[in-house]
């Protein structure tokens, strides 16, 4: 029996049947074509990775909880035990052992974006664990792979829209800190217990816009329920998003009560920057500084000197800043929306940014495009075994997105998957046949952008263009790959890629 709800079906009920609760507590359905989550292989892959014999125990529990917004309160959900300002950490080799509770009215699981864990942890619900019903408790525990800035949140419906999401940080200890402070950086648009929950937005948009994405709006996005049209940015080729977000958030706090970090001139911050938003790219920047981009994704690149850069959700970007002497706004640009989340880096006297201080754009915004990978995480040269082709599909209009035709059904999540081999160096080569930009996301493994490009997990695909990603089949299971503007993904842009026996 399936572990998950058909999602669709799950928004238009709103509440769930005892029978739903039910199928929570099934074991996903499997296929013999294909390895089990539970394979030998999974558990032989694991015992190959890095272990130091430390083992961290963190609790971790999804709840409902009251946030304030600079005075403005939000009835949504969170978690206890970790949050935008409250990391998971860790060292490369340790083993990491979550014991979560789900004291949330609905089912959930927890996704440890990015992270090349073992595929019994990925936390998608029908593919690989079933979902982890209300009241119940299930315990996460896989070796931390390697060292960089990841984040971890829900794969269930659209609960990610909410508070549920935070940090984990991998650390090297053989790392060479070429920096004094460090400042962790979450990025999020939100709206839910503000003017409507992630459902009724996805049910909204399901609707489909019919034929106004064509209207013109003078220029500015304009606001219709919750939706906008008419939100274009160059730098994502058109469409920007379809979600109207009332706040924009920098570690859970809007720009009338921005956080400030405190440290002194001269001091190198090193910045985890990490997209957790829904339906937002953003451009980040610290007004007179320069951003040195030293990781994306957590794998290391040349160091490359930028004045912004573009992030789109699930994306994660190191940056290293010199601090000036005085009081400089954090900025991300919301791109499209005419809207912008705040941050304060104070060093010194001076007077707090005005309201609407914008991120100068002297130079072109910095891409994934821009960036090389270091030599000790390049892949080594081999020919591709197999290449996977993935088609993007569908419109506003319609709300249909799709991969190769197909819009996944996470009852039947192995229906159409694509079968690859342990060992196989695999081309994914992702066509983006719609109007709008996806920030593709591919569980379980990095990929390499081309010609040398930056070490990936989650990368920006424009209209009407194609990007070819190479990765090497080492950590059997099955994955799941899908947009992750979470709105596109609900509606079906996933697909499962599955190892073979």
């Amino acid at each position: 029996m399936n572990a998950s709800l058909n999602r669709r079906q799950f928004f238009a009920a709103g509440t769930l049947t005892l029978a739903a609760l039910g199928l929570a507590a099934c074991t996903p359905r499997q296929n013999s074509a294909f390895l089990a989550p539970t394979a030998d292989a999974v558990d032989a892959a694991e015992a190959r990775r890095l272990t130091t014999g430390v083992t961290i125990d963190r609790a971790l529990t999804a709840e409902p909880v009251t946030l304030d917004f600079g005075g403005q309160t939000a009835k949504t959900w969170g978690y206890r035990g970790a949050s935008a300002t409250e990391p998971i950490r860790g060292n490369v080799g340790d083993l990491l052992r979550v014991t979560f509770t789900n004291d949330l009215p609905d089912p959930t699981t927890v996704h440890w974006h990015g992270l090349a864990l073992r595929n019994d942890m990925d936390g998608v619900p029908g593919l690989t664990q079933p979902a982890i019903a209300a009241g119940d408790t299930f315990t996460y525990e896989f070796a931390l792979p390697h060292a960089g800035t990841y984040w971890f949140h829900p794969h269930v419906g659209t609960q990610l829209d909410r508070g549920l999401y935070a940090p984990l940080i991998i650390d090297d200890p053989q790392e060479r800190a070429d920096y004094d402070r460090e400042w962790i950086i979450v990025l999020d648009d939100w709206l839910d217990g503000i003017t409507a929950t992630p459902d009724q937005v996805f049910a909204e948009l399901s609707r489909g816009m019919g034929g106004m994405g064509g209207m013109d709006h003078g220029g500015m996005p304009m606001r219709m329920g919750n939706t906008l049209m008419g939100a274009t940015s160059d730098l994502l080729g058109g469409d920007a998003g379809d979600v109207y977000y009332p706040l924009y958030l920098i570690n859970g706090r809007p720009g009338i009560d921005p956080e400030t970090f405190t440290a002194k001139p001269g001091e190198r911050i090193r910045l985890r920057i990490i997209n957790a938003g829904g339906d937002t790219a953003f451009r980040f920047g610290v007004t007179e500084h320069q951003l040195t981009l030293t990781h994306t994704d957590g794998y290391p690149v040349e160091p490359h000197e930028a004045e912004s850069i573009v992030i789109g959700m699930g994306e994660r970007y190191d940056a290293i800043v010199t601090a000036g002497d005085g009081v400089f706004a954090v900025i991300a640009e919301a791109l499209g929306k005419g809207d912008q989340a705040l941050a304060i880096l104070s060093t010194g006297v001076g007077t707090l940014p005005a309201a609407g201080t914008s991120l100068p754009q002297t130079r072109t915004p910095t891409i994934a495009a821009d960036l090389q990978a270091t030599g000790t995480v390049a892949l080594p040269f081999k020919r591709a075994d197999r290449t996977l082709s993935l088609e993007l599909s569908g419109s506003m209009e319609q709300y249909d997105w799709a991969i190769n035709g197909t819009r996944m059904d996470m009852e039947e999540p192995l229906r159409d998957a694509l079968a690859i081999a342990e060992g196989e160096r695999v081309a994914l080569t992702i066509t983006n046949s719609t109007t709008m930009w996806h920030p593709m996301h591919l569980h379980g493994h990095t990929y390499q952008h081309p010609d040398g490009g930056p070490r990936k997990d989650t990368s920006i695909i424009l209209p009407g263009q194609a990007l070819r990603l190479e990765f090497d089949a080492d950590n059997p299971g099955q994955w799941l790959t899908h947009c992750h503007n979470l709105y596109h993904g609900e509606a079906g842009m996933m697909a499962s890629i599955a190892y073979q026996p």
